[in-house]
């Protein structure tokens, strides 16, 4: 990772490695914006807006990943569009 990276740019390489599980069932994930105590909010799109599972997915999945590889993030919450 180069030093200059920004968060927003890591993000969406994180959000990456994610995105073929979701895509594989016709939904993904959409970086929204980082708050300031550290909240990641992502938007959810395609199935993955309707789902039942989607939370699951969220704390998981998504949630697991970002904060494993974002030591910044503290949580990740979807939020509507």
């Amino acid at each position: 990772m180069c030093a200059q990276e920004s968060i927003e740019s890591r993000i969406e390489r994180t959000l990456e490695t994610v995105r073929p599980y979701l895509q594989k069932d016709g939904g993904d994930v959409r970086f929204v914006r980082v708050r300031d105590n550290g909240t990641l909010e992502v938007q959810w799109l395609g199935t993955c807006q309707r789902c039942p599972v989607s939370l699951m997915t969220l704390r998981a999945g998504v949630e697991r990943t970002v904060l494993r590889e974002i030591p910044e993030i503290t949580r990740v919450e979807a939020v509507g569009g």
